[in-house]
Protein backbone atom coordinates (compact mmCIF):
# COMPACT_ATOMS: atom_id res chain seq x y z
CA UNK A 1 0.00 0.00 0.00
CA UNK A 2 2.71 2.77 -1.16
CA UNK A 3 0.05 5.33 -1.55
CA UNK A 4 -2.07 4.73 1.85
CA UNK A 5 0.22 7.39 4.11
CA UNK A 6 -1.36 9.95 1.35
CA UNK A 7 -4.76 8.64 0.86
CA UNK A 8 -5.54 9.32 4.54
CA UNK A 9 -4.87 13.28 4.65
CA UNK A 10 -6.14 13.39 1.50
CA UNK A 11 -8.96 12.51 2.65
CA UNK A 12 -9.49 14.27 5.72
CA UNK A 13 -8.92 17.47 3.79
CA UNK A 14 -11.66 16.49 1.71
CA UNK A 15 -13.77 15.72 4.40
CA UNK A 16 -13.04 18.99 6.12
CA UNK A 17 -13.40 21.06 2.88
CA UNK A 18 -16.81 19.46 2.08
CA UNK A 19 -17.95 20.17 5.67
CA UNK A 20 -16.66 23.76 5.86
CA UNK A 21 -18.21 24.42 1.91
CA UNK A 22 -21.78 22.99 3.12
CA UNK A 23 -21.41 25.36 6.33
CA UNK A 24 -20.96 27.98 4.06
CA UNK A 25 -23.42 27.49 1.60
CA UNK A 26 -25.85 27.09 4.41
CA UNK A 27 -24.96 30.20 6.21
CA UNK A 28 -25.23 32.51 3.06
CA UNK A 29 -28.71 30.99 1.83
CA UNK A 30 -29.72 31.93 5.67
CA UNK A 31 -28.10 35.57 5.09
CA UNK A 32 -30.13 35.62 1.68
CA UNK A 33 -32.90 35.67 3.58
CA UNK A 34 -32.69 37.46 6.37
CA UNK A 35 -30.22 40.53 5.14
CA UNK A 36 -31.86 42.73 2.03
CA UNK A 37 -28.01 44.25 1.66
CA UNK A 38 -27.00 40.22 0.77
CA UNK A 39 -30.09 39.89 -1.62
CA UNK A 40 -29.34 43.32 -3.52
CA UNK A 41 -25.62 41.85 -3.93
CA UNK A 42 -27.37 38.48 -5.38
CA UNK A 43 -29.55 40.54 -7.85
CA UNK A 44 -26.04 42.59 -8.62
CA UNK A 45 -24.41 39.31 -9.37
CA UNK A 46 -27.10 38.11 -11.25
CA UNK A 47 -27.26 41.46 -13.27
CA UNK A 48 -23.51 41.04 -14.26
CA UNK A 49 -24.22 37.95 -15.89
CA UNK A 50 -27.44 38.92 -17.85
CA UNK A 51 -25.10 41.76 -18.71
CA UNK A 52 -22.08 39.36 -20.30
CA UNK A 53 -25.02 37.08 -21.88
CA UNK A 54 -26.98 39.84 -23.66
CA UNK A 55 -23.40 41.10 -25.11
CA UNK A 56 -21.96 37.47 -26.20
CA UNK A 57 -25.88 36.42 -27.77
CA UNK A 58 -25.59 39.61 -29.64
CA UNK A 59 -22.27 38.84 -31.01
CA UNK A 60 -23.00 35.42 -32.22
CA UNK A 61 -26.49 36.60 -33.90
CA UNK A 62 -24.42 39.52 -35.60
CA UNK A 63 -21.10 37.09 -36.76
CA UNK A 64 -23.82 34.81 -38.07
CA UNK A 65 -24.81 37.59 -40.35
CA UNK A 66 -21.64 38.29 -40.83
CA UNK A 67 -20.79 35.36 -42.39
CA UNK A 68 -24.06 34.63 -44.10
CA UNK A 69 -24.30 37.91 -45.86
CA UNK A 70 -21.19 39.17 -46.20
CA UNK A 71 -21.63 42.23 -43.90
CA UNK A 72 -18.99 44.40 -43.35
CA UNK A 73 -19.52 47.06 -40.52
CA UNK A 74 -22.83 47.51 -41.30
CA UNK A 75 -26.42 45.90 -40.32
CA UNK A 76 -28.26 43.40 -42.26
CA UNK A 77 -31.66 45.54 -42.87
CA UNK A 78 -29.42 49.02 -43.13
CA UNK A 79 -28.25 47.19 -46.50
CA UNK A 80 -29.56 49.06 -49.48
CA UNK A 81 -30.08 45.51 -51.67
CA UNK A 82 -29.17 42.39 -51.85
CA UNK A 83 -26.26 42.20 -54.03
CA UNK A 84 -25.86 38.49 -53.95
CA UNK A 85 -29.51 37.05 -53.82
CA UNK A 86 -27.83 33.67 -53.44
CA UNK A 87 -27.04 34.54 -50.07
CA UNK A 88 -30.31 34.24 -48.88
CA UNK A 89 -30.40 30.26 -48.71
CA UNK A 90 -29.67 30.98 -45.29
CA UNK A 91 -33.31 31.65 -44.48
CA UNK A 92 -34.36 27.87 -45.50
CA UNK A 93 -31.21 26.62 -44.18
CA UNK A 94 -32.03 28.41 -40.88
CA UNK A 95 -35.46 27.02 -40.85
CA UNK A 96 -34.27 23.12 -41.74
CA UNK A 97 -31.47 23.51 -38.47
CA UNK A 98 -34.62 24.60 -36.41
CA UNK A 99 -37.18 21.97 -37.71
CA UNK A 100 -34.17 19.18 -37.28
CA UNK A 101 -34.17 21.03 -33.95
CA UNK A 102 -37.57 20.62 -33.02
CA UNK A 103 -38.03 17.11 -33.90
CA UNK A 104 -35.23 16.27 -31.14
CA UNK A 105 -37.34 18.05 -28.44
CA UNK A 106 -40.63 16.09 -29.11
CA UNK A 107 -39.30 13.92 -27.13
CA UNK A 108 -39.48 16.26 -24.78
CA UNK A 109 -43.26 15.88 -23.98
CA UNK A 110 -43.23 19.10 -22.62
CA UNK A 111 -43.46 22.87 -23.42
CA UNK A 112 -40.96 25.23 -23.28
CA UNK A 113 -41.03 27.38 -20.19
CA UNK A 114 -40.07 30.91 -20.19
CA UNK A 115 -39.56 34.23 -18.03
CA UNK A 116 -42.97 35.71 -17.92
CA UNK A 117 -44.87 31.88 -17.74
CA UNK A 118 -42.00 30.83 -14.91
CA UNK A 119 -43.16 34.17 -12.64
CA UNK A 120 -46.60 33.59 -13.30
CA UNK A 121 -47.28 29.63 -13.20
CA UNK A 122 -43.83 28.54 -11.56
CA UNK A 123 -42.64 30.64 -9.06
CA UNK A 124 -39.88 31.34 -11.12
CA UNK A 125 -38.23 28.05 -11.52
CA UNK A 126 -37.05 27.09 -15.06
CA UNK A 127 -35.41 24.36 -15.96
CA UNK A 128 -31.86 25.29 -17.19
CA UNK A 129 -32.10 23.09 -20.79
CA UNK A 130 -35.43 25.53 -21.55
CA UNK A 131 -32.98 28.80 -21.08
CA UNK A 132 -30.34 27.72 -23.37
CA UNK A 133 -32.89 25.94 -25.78
CA UNK A 134 -34.81 29.17 -26.82
CA UNK A 135 -31.50 31.15 -26.74
CA UNK A 136 -29.83 28.85 -29.37
CA UNK A 137 -32.84 28.91 -31.35
CA UNK A 138 -33.53 32.95 -31.27
CA UNK A 139 -30.08 33.15 -31.80
CA UNK A 140 -30.29 30.79 -34.99
CA UNK A 141 -33.18 32.46 -36.14
CA UNK A 142 -32.12 36.17 -35.98
CA UNK A 143 -28.70 35.04 -37.22
CA UNK A 144 -30.06 33.78 -40.40
CA UNK A 145 -32.10 36.62 -40.99
CA UNK A 146 -35.18 35.95 -39.95
CA UNK A 147 -37.56 39.05 -38.98
CA UNK A 148 -37.23 38.28 -35.34
CA UNK A 149 -35.60 40.03 -32.44
CA UNK A 150 -33.15 39.20 -29.56
CA UNK A 151 -34.41 40.69 -26.85
CA UNK A 152 -36.57 37.40 -26.30
CA UNK A 153 -33.60 35.57 -25.92
CA UNK A 154 -31.86 38.29 -23.49
CA UNK A 155 -34.56 38.18 -21.36
CA UNK A 156 -34.78 34.07 -21.30
CA UNK A 157 -30.96 34.08 -20.83
CA UNK A 158 -31.19 36.51 -17.98
CA UNK A 159 -33.77 35.59 -15.81
CA UNK A 160 -32.73 31.56 -16.56
CA UNK A 161 -29.25 32.24 -14.89
CA UNK A 162 -31.16 34.36 -12.22
CA UNK A 163 -33.30 31.32 -11.51
CA UNK A 164 -30.94 29.15 -11.09
CA UNK A 165 -28.50 31.38 -8.52
CA UNK A 166 -31.85 31.22 -6.46
CA UNK A 167 -33.05 27.77 -7.09
CA UNK A 168 -29.37 27.06 -5.27
CA UNK A 169 -29.47 29.78 -2.49
CA UNK A 170 -33.20 28.24 -1.68
CA UNK A 171 -35.07 31.62 -1.91
CA UNK A 172 -38.33 31.89 -0.59
CA UNK A 173 -40.95 31.98 -3.46
CA UNK A 174 -41.28 35.75 -3.56
CA UNK A 175 -37.63 36.57 -3.44
CA UNK A 176 -37.14 34.20 -6.42
CA UNK A 177 -39.60 35.61 -8.63
CA UNK A 178 -38.05 39.08 -7.76
CA UNK A 179 -34.70 37.88 -8.60
CA UNK A 180 -35.76 36.55 -12.15
CA UNK A 181 -37.91 39.66 -12.54
CA UNK A 182 -34.33 41.33 -11.99
CA UNK A 183 -32.34 39.05 -13.95
CA UNK A 184 -34.82 39.33 -17.03
CA UNK A 185 -34.89 42.87 -17.07
CA UNK A 186 -31.53 43.74 -16.55
CA UNK A 187 -30.65 41.87 -19.76
CA UNK A 188 -33.29 43.91 -22.15
CA UNK A 189 -31.85 46.90 -20.60
CA UNK A 190 -28.61 46.05 -21.47
CA UNK A 191 -29.29 45.60 -24.89
CA UNK A 192 -30.09 49.21 -25.11
CA UNK A 193 -27.60 50.50 -22.38
CA UNK A 194 -31.19 51.86 -20.81
CA UNK A 195 -30.54 50.36 -17.04
CA UNK A 196 -34.39 52.19 -16.31
CA UNK A 197 -35.93 51.00 -19.07
CA UNK A 198 -34.19 47.59 -18.05
CA UNK A 199 -36.14 48.44 -13.96
CA UNK A 200 -39.67 48.91 -15.31
CA UNK A 201 -39.13 45.76 -17.87
CA UNK A 202 -38.64 43.69 -14.72
CA UNK A 203 -41.50 45.56 -12.90
CA UNK A 204 -44.12 45.58 -15.47
CA UNK A 205 -43.68 42.51 -18.09
CA UNK A 206 -41.97 39.92 -15.94
CA UNK A 207 -42.88 40.28 -11.86
CA UNK A 208 -46.22 41.82 -12.59
CA UNK A 209 -46.26 44.49 -9.81
CA UNK A 210 -44.38 47.32 -8.24
CA UNK A 211 -43.59 46.60 -4.67
CA UNK A 212 -41.10 48.80 -3.00
CA UNK A 213 -38.86 46.28 -1.68
CA UNK A 214 -38.19 45.24 -4.96
CA UNK A 215 -36.81 48.35 -6.53
CA UNK A 216 -33.06 48.02 -4.80
CA UNK A 217 -32.42 44.36 -5.99
CA UNK A 218 -34.10 44.95 -9.16
CA UNK A 219 -32.07 48.69 -9.64
CA UNK A 220 -28.78 47.24 -8.50
CA UNK A 221 -29.24 44.04 -11.26
CA UNK A 222 -30.07 46.84 -13.88
CA UNK A 223 -27.19 48.73 -13.31
CA UNK A 224 -25.19 46.06 -13.03
CA UNK A 225 -26.08 44.84 -16.49
CA UNK A 226 -25.26 48.68 -18.16
CA UNK A 227 -22.11 48.41 -16.24
CA UNK A 228 -20.74 45.57 -18.18
CA UNK A 229 -21.85 46.55 -21.29
CA UNK A 230 -19.89 49.44 -20.73
CA UNK A 231 -17.00 47.14 -20.11
CA UNK A 232 -17.54 45.18 -23.12
CA UNK A 233 -17.60 47.66 -25.08
CA UNK A 234 -21.42 48.68 -25.91
CA UNK A 235 -22.05 51.71 -26.85
CA UNK A 236 -25.48 53.62 -25.79
CA UNK A 237 -28.06 53.29 -28.68
CA UNK A 238 -28.92 57.64 -28.71
CA UNK A 239 -31.14 58.77 -30.99
CA UNK A 240 -30.69 62.44 -31.94
CA UNK A 241 -33.95 64.78 -31.38
CA UNK A 242 -34.67 68.50 -32.18
CA UNK A 243 -35.17 69.44 -28.49
CA UNK A 244 -34.04 72.82 -28.46
CA UNK A 245 -36.77 75.41 -29.89
CA UNK A 246 -39.62 72.78 -29.51
CA UNK A 247 -43.17 73.70 -28.48
CA UNK A 248 -45.38 71.31 -28.35
CA UNK A 249 -48.86 72.69 -27.69
CA UNK A 250 -52.86 71.41 -27.36
CA UNK A 251 -53.26 70.03 -30.82
CA UNK A 252 -49.83 68.10 -30.39
CA UNK A 253 -51.31 66.12 -27.77
CA UNK A 254 -54.25 65.35 -29.72
CA UNK A 255 -52.81 64.32 -33.07
CA UNK A 256 -50.40 62.03 -31.05
CA UNK A 257 -53.40 60.60 -29.27
CA UNK A 258 -54.35 59.78 -32.25
CA UNK A 259 -50.90 58.10 -33.39
CA UNK A 260 -51.50 55.71 -29.88
CA UNK A 261 -54.98 54.78 -31.60
CA UNK A 262 -53.16 53.66 -34.73
CA UNK A 263 -50.27 52.24 -32.74
CA UNK A 264 -52.51 50.07 -31.15
CA UNK A 265 -54.70 48.75 -34.56
CA UNK A 266 -51.52 47.80 -35.75
CA UNK A 267 -49.84 45.67 -32.74
CA UNK A 268 -53.63 44.15 -32.75
CA UNK A 269 -53.32 43.14 -36.65
CA UNK A 270 -49.83 42.49 -36.56
CA UNK A 271 -50.87 40.29 -33.14
CA UNK A 272 -53.96 38.26 -34.89
CA UNK A 273 -51.64 38.15 -38.09
CA UNK A 274 -49.16 35.61 -36.00
CA UNK A 275 -51.91 33.65 -34.87
CA UNK A 276 -53.82 33.27 -37.67
CA UNK A 277 -51.06 32.25 -40.03
CA UNK A 278 -49.95 29.79 -37.43
CA UNK A 279 -53.02 28.11 -37.04
CA UNK A 280 -53.60 27.89 -41.07
CA UNK A 281 -50.18 26.16 -41.32
CA UNK A 282 -51.21 24.07 -38.66
CA UNK A 283 -53.98 22.98 -40.87
CA UNK A 284 -51.25 21.18 -43.66
CA UNK A 285 -50.17 18.22 -41.30
CA UNK A 286 -47.66 16.95 -43.52
CA UNK A 287 -45.95 20.37 -43.68
CA UNK A 288 -45.95 21.16 -39.74
CA UNK A 289 -42.56 19.79 -39.32
CA UNK A 290 -40.86 21.40 -41.86
CA UNK A 291 -42.90 24.57 -41.50
CA UNK A 292 -39.68 27.04 -41.05
CA UNK A 293 -37.73 25.69 -44.02
CA UNK A 294 -40.99 26.85 -45.93
CA UNK A 295 -40.70 30.12 -43.64
CA UNK A 296 -37.65 30.83 -44.80
CA UNK A 297 -38.60 30.77 -48.68
CA UNK A 298 -41.37 32.89 -48.50
CA UNK A 299 -38.69 35.28 -46.37
CA UNK A 300 -36.61 35.54 -49.77
CA UNK A 301 -38.97 37.76 -51.97
CA UNK A 302 -39.77 39.60 -49.37
CA UNK A 303 -36.06 40.56 -48.80
CA UNK A 304 -35.54 41.10 -52.27
CA UNK A 305 -38.62 43.83 -52.31
CA UNK A 306 -36.58 45.90 -49.46
CA UNK A 307 -33.69 44.35 -47.13
CA UNK A 308 -35.40 46.61 -44.21
CA UNK A 309 -38.03 43.19 -43.70
CA UNK A 310 -35.29 41.31 -42.36
CA UNK A 311 -33.63 40.64 -39.38
CA UNK A 312 -34.90 43.14 -35.96
CA UNK A 313 -33.96 45.97 -37.80
CA UNK A 314 -31.58 48.20 -36.28
CA UNK A 315 -29.79 49.30 -39.19
CA UNK A 316 -32.85 50.11 -40.95
CA UNK A 317 -34.53 52.19 -38.51
CA UNK A 318 -31.76 54.90 -37.94
CA UNK A 319 -31.10 54.46 -41.35
CA UNK A 320 -34.28 55.56 -42.02
CA UNK A 321 -34.58 58.61 -39.33
CA UNK A 322 -31.92 59.93 -41.34
CA UNK A 323 -32.80 59.56 -44.52
CA UNK A 324 -36.48 61.07 -44.05
CA UNK A 325 -38.33 58.85 -46.55
CA UNK A 326 -41.64 59.24 -48.56
CA UNK A 327 -44.86 58.88 -47.63
CA UNK A 328 -44.65 55.33 -50.43
CA UNK A 329 -41.04 53.64 -49.60
CA UNK A 330 -42.83 53.70 -45.64
CA UNK A 331 -46.13 51.82 -46.65
CA UNK A 332 -43.56 49.40 -48.36
CA UNK A 333 -41.02 48.66 -45.79
CA UNK A 334 -44.42 48.42 -43.50
CA UNK A 335 -46.07 45.89 -44.48
CA UNK A 336 -43.01 43.94 -45.90
CA UNK A 337 -41.75 44.02 -42.46
CA UNK A 338 -45.44 43.04 -40.71
CA UNK A 339 -45.68 39.98 -43.67
CA UNK A 340 -42.07 38.74 -42.67
CA UNK A 341 -42.76 39.13 -38.59
CA UNK A 342 -45.99 36.83 -39.70
CA UNK A 343 -44.18 34.33 -41.68
CA UNK A 344 -41.36 34.28 -39.43
CA UNK A 345 -43.10 33.61 -36.44
CA UNK A 346 -46.23 31.76 -37.73
CA UNK A 347 -43.70 29.05 -39.35
CA UNK A 348 -41.76 28.45 -36.40
CA UNK A 349 -38.75 30.83 -36.03
CA UNK A 350 -38.00 31.41 -32.57
CA UNK A 351 -37.59 35.55 -31.00
CA UNK A 352 -39.69 38.39 -29.90
CA UNK A 353 -41.35 41.60 -31.76
CA UNK A 354 -39.76 43.64 -29.11
CA UNK A 355 -37.37 45.06 -31.27
CA UNK A 356 -39.60 44.75 -34.79
CA UNK A 357 -42.20 46.42 -32.78
CA UNK A 358 -39.90 49.55 -31.93
CA UNK A 359 -39.17 49.29 -36.08
CA UNK A 360 -42.53 49.44 -37.10
CA UNK A 361 -43.58 51.85 -34.69
CA UNK A 362 -40.74 54.20 -35.79
CA UNK A 363 -42.33 53.43 -39.47
CA UNK A 364 -45.91 53.89 -38.72
CA UNK A 365 -44.86 56.98 -36.67
CA UNK A 366 -43.23 58.98 -39.85
CA UNK A 367 -45.91 58.06 -41.72
CA UNK A 368 -48.28 59.61 -39.68
CA UNK A 369 -46.43 63.20 -39.58
CA UNK A 370 -46.53 63.27 -43.24
CA UNK A 371 -50.24 62.00 -43.28
CA UNK A 372 -51.37 64.25 -40.84
CA UNK A 373 -49.60 67.19 -42.30
CA UNK A 374 -51.00 66.28 -45.56
CA UNK A 375 -54.70 66.23 -43.95
CA UNK A 376 -54.23 69.48 -41.15
CA UNK A 377 -52.83 72.44 -42.64
CA UNK A 378 -50.39 74.32 -40.14
CA UNK A 379 -50.50 70.79 -38.46
CA UNK A 380 -46.46 70.23 -38.00
CA UNK A 381 -44.99 66.98 -36.36
CA UNK A 382 -41.36 66.59 -36.84
CA UNK A 383 -40.62 62.74 -38.39
CA UNK A 384 -38.35 61.97 -35.48
CA UNK A 385 -40.40 63.30 -32.90
CA UNK A 386 -43.18 60.85 -34.30
CA UNK A 387 -41.28 58.19 -35.36
CA UNK A 388 -39.79 58.04 -31.30
CA UNK A 389 -44.00 58.48 -30.04
CA UNK A 390 -44.81 55.48 -32.82
CA UNK A 391 -42.25 53.25 -31.52
CA UNK A 392 -43.29 53.60 -28.09
CA UNK A 393 -47.29 53.39 -28.80
CA UNK A 394 -47.04 50.80 -30.74
CA UNK A 395 -44.22 48.73 -28.56
CA UNK A 396 -46.85 49.25 -25.69
CA UNK A 397 -49.24 47.75 -27.17
CA UNK A 398 -47.67 44.59 -28.60
CA UNK A 399 -44.93 44.39 -25.50
CA UNK A 400 -47.32 46.02 -22.50
CA UNK A 401 -45.28 48.54 -20.14
CA UNK A 402 -46.02 52.10 -20.93
CA UNK A 403 -43.67 53.12 -18.31
CA UNK A 404 -40.80 50.57 -19.56
CA UNK A 405 -41.35 52.29 -23.10
CA UNK A 406 -41.30 56.02 -21.87
CA UNK A 407 -38.20 55.36 -19.98
CA UNK A 408 -36.74 53.61 -22.76
CA UNK A 409 -37.37 56.68 -25.31
CA UNK A 410 -35.87 59.24 -22.43
CA UNK A 411 -32.72 57.17 -21.70
CA UNK A 412 -32.02 56.91 -25.58
CA UNK A 413 -32.81 60.65 -26.51
CA UNK A 414 -32.11 62.56 -23.28
CA UNK A 415 -35.69 64.80 -24.28
CA UNK A 416 -37.57 65.29 -21.05
CA UNK A 417 -39.64 67.64 -23.13
CA UNK A 418 -40.67 64.57 -25.89
CA UNK A 419 -41.91 62.47 -22.46
CA UNK A 420 -45.14 64.15 -22.30
CA UNK A 421 -46.97 63.25 -25.55
CA UNK A 422 -44.78 59.75 -25.79
CA UNK A 423 -46.85 58.72 -22.24
CA UNK A 424 -49.76 60.30 -23.94
CA UNK A 425 -49.63 58.11 -26.91
CA UNK A 426 -48.56 54.84 -25.04
CA UNK A 427 -51.84 54.71 -22.53
CA UNK A 428 -54.15 55.85 -25.39
CA UNK A 429 -51.98 53.07 -27.27
CA UNK A 430 -52.49 50.59 -24.15
CA UNK A 431 -55.88 51.38 -22.97
CA UNK A 432 -56.80 50.48 -26.23
CA UNK A 433 -55.35 47.23 -26.61
CA UNK A 434 -56.36 46.03 -23.30
CA UNK A 435 -60.08 47.00 -24.42
CA UNK A 436 -60.33 45.66 -27.60
CA UNK A 437 -57.80 42.57 -27.09
CA UNK A 438 -56.78 41.88 -23.61
CA UNK A 439 -53.33 40.67 -24.30
CA UNK A 440 -49.08 41.25 -25.04
CA UNK A 441 -48.20 39.12 -27.31
CA UNK A 442 -46.15 36.98 -24.76
CA UNK A 443 -49.23 36.15 -22.97
CA UNK A 444 -51.59 36.24 -26.57
CA UNK A 445 -49.26 33.33 -27.56
CA UNK A 446 -50.02 31.13 -23.93
CA UNK A 447 -53.26 32.12 -24.67
CA UNK A 448 -53.29 30.19 -27.37
CA UNK A 449 -51.66 27.18 -26.13
CA UNK A 450 -54.19 26.93 -23.95
CA UNK A 451 -52.70 28.69 -21.04
CA UNK A 452 -54.82 31.29 -18.96
CA UNK A 453 -52.07 33.22 -18.48
CA UNK A 454 -53.00 37.26 -18.77
CA UNK A 455 -49.60 38.66 -17.39
CA UNK A 456 -47.27 37.89 -15.40
CA UNK A 457 -48.95 38.29 -11.87
CA UNK A 458 -48.31 35.22 -9.75
CA UNK A 459 -51.17 32.89 -10.42
CA UNK A 460 -49.22 29.47 -9.82
CA UNK A 461 -50.79 29.08 -6.41
CA UNK A 462 -54.27 28.88 -7.80
CA UNK A 463 -53.41 25.83 -9.94
CA UNK A 464 -51.83 24.40 -6.99
CA UNK A 465 -54.79 24.83 -5.04
CA UNK A 466 -56.83 21.77 -6.33
CA UNK A 467 -59.64 20.57 -5.86
CA UNK A 468 -58.46 17.04 -4.51
CA UNK A 469 -56.73 19.35 -1.80
CA UNK A 470 -59.17 21.18 -0.15
CA UNK A 471 -62.00 18.83 -0.84
CA UNK A 472 -63.30 16.50 2.43
CA UNK A 473 -63.39 12.80 2.91
CA UNK A 474 -65.89 12.18 5.32
CA UNK A 475 -69.50 12.34 3.09
CA UNK A 476 -72.09 9.99 3.37
CA UNK A 477 -72.92 7.95 0.74
CA UNK A 478 -76.48 6.29 -0.27
CA UNK A 479 -77.06 3.59 -2.98
CA UNK A 480 -79.56 5.64 -5.45
CA UNK A 481 -82.17 2.75 -5.44
CA UNK A 482 -82.50 2.95 -1.76
CA UNK A 483 -86.47 4.01 -0.48
CA UNK A 484 -87.46 6.22 1.31
CA UNK A 485 -88.18 4.56 4.11
CA UNK A 486 -85.04 2.92 3.69
CA UNK A 487 -83.21 6.39 3.71
CA UNK A 488 -84.68 7.58 6.77
CA UNK A 489 -84.10 4.37 9.01
CA UNK A 490 -80.69 4.68 7.95
CA UNK A 491 -80.44 8.43 8.21
CA UNK A 492 -82.19 10.48 10.76
CA UNK A 493 -82.84 14.06 10.21
CA UNK A 494 -79.82 15.93 11.69
CA UNK A 495 -77.43 13.28 10.81
CA UNK A 496 -75.59 14.95 7.92
CA UNK A 497 -77.26 17.83 5.92
CA UNK A 498 -76.48 16.01 2.44
CA UNK A 499 -76.13 12.43 1.13
CA UNK A 500 -73.83 11.36 -1.98
CA UNK A 501 -76.17 8.58 -4.02
CA UNK A 502 -73.83 6.27 -6.24
CA UNK A 503 -74.73 3.04 -8.06
CA UNK A 504 -74.12 -0.59 -7.49
CA UNK A 505 -70.76 0.02 -9.06
CA UNK A 506 -70.08 2.95 -6.80
CA UNK A 507 -70.41 5.41 -9.27
CA UNK A 508 -71.59 9.03 -8.75
CA UNK A 509 -75.31 9.40 -9.11
CA UNK A 510 -75.88 12.53 -7.46
CA UNK A 511 -76.13 14.56 -4.72
CA UNK A 512 -79.35 14.47 -2.28
CA UNK A 513 -80.66 16.65 0.82
CA UNK A 514 -81.59 14.61 3.83
CA UNK A 515 -84.45 17.22 4.71
CA UNK A 516 -85.53 16.10 0.75
CA UNK A 517 -86.56 12.60 1.81
CA UNK A 518 -88.26 13.86 4.95
CA UNK A 519 -91.18 15.44 2.90
CA UNK A 520 -94.53 14.06 4.21
CA UNK A 521 -95.89 13.71 0.80
CA UNK A 522 -93.27 11.66 -0.57
CA UNK A 523 -94.19 7.70 -1.01
CA UNK A 524 -92.06 5.28 1.51
CA UNK A 525 -91.44 3.30 -1.18
CA UNK A 526 -90.06 5.94 -3.46
CA UNK A 527 -86.54 5.51 -4.77
CA UNK A 528 -84.02 8.27 -4.07
CA UNK A 529 -82.64 8.82 -7.55
CA UNK A 530 -85.76 10.29 -8.21
CA UNK A 531 -84.25 12.92 -5.52
CA UNK A 532 -80.91 13.36 -6.40
CA UNK A 533 -79.63 16.64 -7.92
CA UNK A 534 -76.49 18.05 -9.74
CA UNK A 535 -76.12 14.62 -11.45
CA UNK A 536 -73.86 16.00 -14.19
CA UNK A 537 -72.37 18.20 -12.39
CA UNK A 538 -69.03 17.16 -10.67
CA UNK A 539 -65.26 18.19 -10.27
CA UNK A 540 -62.06 16.57 -10.39
CA UNK A 541 -59.38 15.83 -8.27
CA UNK A 542 -57.27 18.26 -10.42
CA UNK A 543 -59.38 21.52 -11.20
CA UNK A 544 -58.05 24.58 -9.50
CA UNK A 545 -59.82 26.73 -7.15
CA UNK A 546 -60.60 29.16 -9.90
CA UNK A 547 -62.99 25.98 -11.62
CA UNK A 548 -64.24 25.02 -8.45
CA UNK A 549 -65.81 28.51 -7.71
CA UNK A 550 -66.99 29.23 -11.04
CA UNK A 551 -68.79 25.53 -11.07
CA UNK A 552 -70.02 26.97 -7.36
CA UNK A 553 -71.41 30.25 -8.98
CA UNK A 554 -72.26 28.52 -12.70
CA UNK A 555 -74.91 26.01 -10.28
CA UNK A 556 -75.96 28.00 -7.40
CA UNK A 557 -74.99 24.72 -5.60
CA UNK A 558 -73.85 24.19 -1.77
CA UNK A 559 -71.86 20.97 -2.21
CA UNK A 560 -69.91 19.37 -4.97
CA UNK A 561 -68.55 16.20 -5.83
CA UNK A 562 -65.07 15.77 -6.55
CA UNK A 563 -64.98 12.24 -9.04
CA UNK A 564 -62.19 10.75 -10.65
CA UNK A 565 -61.53 9.31 -13.77
CA UNK A 566 -64.00 6.41 -13.90
CA UNK A 567 -66.68 8.07 -11.89
CA UNK A 568 -65.74 7.21 -8.08
CA UNK A 569 -66.30 9.56 -5.91
CA UNK A 570 -63.11 10.43 -4.12
CA UNK A 571 -64.51 13.47 -1.60
CA UNK A 572 -66.65 16.48 -0.94
CA UNK A 573 -66.36 20.17 -1.14
CA UNK A 574 -68.68 22.80 0.21
CA UNK A 575 -68.71 26.34 -1.67
CA UNK A 576 -67.82 27.97 2.10
CA UNK A 577 -64.71 26.01 2.63
CA UNK A 578 -63.81 26.52 -0.99
CA UNK A 579 -64.23 30.64 -0.90
CA UNK A 580 -62.72 30.71 2.75
CA UNK A 581 -59.55 28.62 1.31
CA UNK A 582 -59.44 31.21 -1.80
CA UNK A 583 -59.56 33.82 0.17
CA UNK A 584 -56.41 32.55 2.55
CA UNK A 585 -53.85 31.85 -0.19
CA UNK A 586 -54.90 35.39 -1.45
CA UNK A 587 -54.02 37.23 1.80
CA UNK A 588 -50.87 34.65 1.89
CA UNK A 589 -49.80 35.99 -1.45
CA UNK A 590 -50.73 39.47 -0.48
CA UNK A 591 -47.89 39.18 2.74
CA UNK A 592 -45.60 37.64 0.95
CA UNK A 593 -45.53 40.06 -2.16
CA UNK A 594 -45.12 43.20 0.57
CA UNK A 595 -42.56 41.05 2.77
CA UNK A 596 -45.14 41.05 5.94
Amino acid sequence: MPHSGLSSPRRRFSHVFGTFLIKAVVRLRRLLREREAAFIALAALAGALAGLSTNLLGFLAHAMQQVFYGLEGNRLSALAEIRHPWRLIALPLGGLALALWARWLRRRNRPLIDVVEANALHGGRIPPADNLIIAGQTVISNGVGASVGLEAAYAQMGGGMASILGQAMKLRRNDLRTLVGAGAGAAVGAAFNAPLAGAFYAFEIVIGSFVPGAVAPVMAAALAAAGMSRLMGSEPWLIATTAVGRSLHFEHYLAYGVLGLVAAVVGILVMRLVTGAELALARFKGLSRWRPILGGCLLIPLALVTPQSLSAGHGALHLNLALRPGLDFLGIVLLAKIAACVVALSSGFRGGLFFASLFLGSVVGQAFSIIAGQLVPGLELDATDAALVGMAALSVSIVGGPMTLAMLMLEITHDFALMGVVLTASLVSGTLTREVFGYSFSTWRLHVRGSNIRGPRDIGWMLNLSAGRIMRRDWVSMPEDLTIAEFRARMPLGSASKAILVDEAGHYRGIMATAAAYRPDLAPDMRLHALAGLTNVTLSPASDIKAVLALFDEHAADEIAVVDGVGTVQGVITERHARRRYLEEVEAAQRSTFSE
